[in-house]
């Protein structure tokens, strides 16, 4: 994935906490990068954190010295002076204990207090052995957090301390900087309306079943969620029941035909439409009015297509419209993919092979090819699904930001993450 721009960090102060995870040192490169990116970094360390690194290397990578205590220092209320000067605070890594005493409203260090003394948006990155992120108590203080507008970096699965393999790895230093310049308006989402589907239709077959698939719509609400991370207006159309990204507005549907009507309506005035909902190929001609009762026999059910959303999206794109569009495959994905993508007149879409293990329907990671006009590809090994929704918006931002008016024509580039 191409690096993020990172103009938007330029004169940006930026409060850097490091609580106490063996994740500390990679703290070290995420305060190296920001200041490289024209930030002014406020460090501020834990007592815990201080088993890991030294208060000296962020002293000098940073744009002040480190502070650590509330009584340290002759300012008497720093977490006041801290809280009320930042554009942003980043706390990577952010540990159980922090997430819960943040989620909690208890003051028990100068990390806390600032969290709790700030207007600025708040970034936590959360770092910490498998067991611990996925224990209840932990997701439930993530949870609360998201609900109160907390940006969430998910943690990446990998290589932990210990030597084992799992989720809460640190997410990279580049995409927690990444995540920084979004939250700042520096991602070019600001004053857009970005319009996302979700889910799979159900076509009613009587009165209790219905034709559907196994879509969870996981991989849309995270676009949503990041497109509203990213300083959107986002309108979500969905027809599932999930917890909705903090600031969208939700247009609930069920069947094939009324989510045409939606997307068609709310594509009209859209800046991205993003087409991440699993559409059901074929519906019944006429639905039984009342339960079809098994002793009638087998009843004959016959089937007509769905109206093909995606290409009447594409059909009527405004000029200066980026429209995303999904390919679940199960063979020959690229090529498939690519060939979606010519016939339904799509800027980009983003193919994922369905039977692949972890991937795609039902599942909380993804792994993707995003496929662009001309020669651009991206490709996006199994990740979180948040972490696709970041692929597939930063080349959105990429698309955008090549002219103010959006010109279809080939990008003869190839893009790897």
């Amino acid at each position: 994935m191409a690096s993020s721009d990172a103009s938007g960090l330029v004169g940006r102060r930026v409060v850097l906490g490091i609580s106490g995870g063996i994740a500390a040192y990679k703290a070290i490169e995420v305060c190296r990068r920001l200041v490289d990116a024209g930030a002014h970094v406020a460090p501020v360390m834990t007592a815990g954190a201080e088993h890991f690194v030294g208060r000296t290397t962020f002293s000098a990578l940073g744009s002040e010295p480190v502070q650590t205590s509330l009584w340290d220092g002759p300012n008497p209320i720093p977490h006041t002076s801290l809280g009320q000067t930042a554009d942003v605070i980043l706390v990577a890594p952010a540990t159980a204990r922090v997430l819960a005493a943040y989620a909690a409203g208890l003051s028990t260090d100068l990390l806390t207090n600032t969290l709790l003394a700030t207007r600025a948006p708040v970034i936590v990155c959360p770092a910490m052995h498998t067991e611990m992120w996925e224990h209840p108590a932990v997701q439930a203080n993530v949870a609360t957090l998201r609900a109160r507008g907390v940006h969430v970096v998910e943690p990446e699965s990998g290589r932990l301390a210990g030597g084992d393999v799992g989720a809460g790895r640190l997410a990279s230093p580049e995409a927690i900087v990444a995540a920084v310049e979004r939250v700042l308006g520096g991602g070019r989402f600001a004053g857009l309306h970005v319009v996302v589907s979700a889910g799979g239709t159900r076509e009613p077959i009587d009165a209790v079943r219905v034709i559907a698939n196994r879509s969870s719509g996981k991989q849309g609400y995270a676009i949503a969620a990041e497109a509203l991370a990213r300083g959107a207006s986002v309108t979500l159309v969905t027809t599932v029941d999930l917890p909705v990204p903090h600031g969208a507005a939700v247009r609930s549907v069920e069947t094939a035909a009324q989510m045409q009507e939606a997307m068609q309506e709310l594509a009209a005035d859209a800046d991205v439409v993003v087409m991440a909902a699993a559409v059901a190929d074929f519906r019944p001609v006429r639905a039984a009015t009342g339960k079809i009762k098994k002793d009638g026999g087998v009843p004959e059910i016959v089937l007509e297509p769905t109206p093909d959303i995606l290409a009447g999206l594409g059909a009527t794109k405004p000029v200066g419209q980026i429209l995303v569009g999904f390919a679940a495959e199960t063979s020959d994905l690229v090529a498939n993919a690519r060939a979606k993508l010519e016939r339904k007149r799509l800027d980009l879409i983003v193919a994922n092979d369905v039977a692949a293990p972890g991937v795609g329907f039902q599942h909380d990671t993804n792994a993707v090819t995003i496929l662009g006009r001309g020669a651009l590809q991206c490709t996006v090994p199994l990740a979180d699904k948040r972490t696709v929704a970041v692929a597939v918006l930063d080349i959105v931002s990429q698309l955008r930001a090549e002219t103010s008016t959006f010109d279809p024509s080939p990008h003869h580039r190839s893009l790897t993450p």
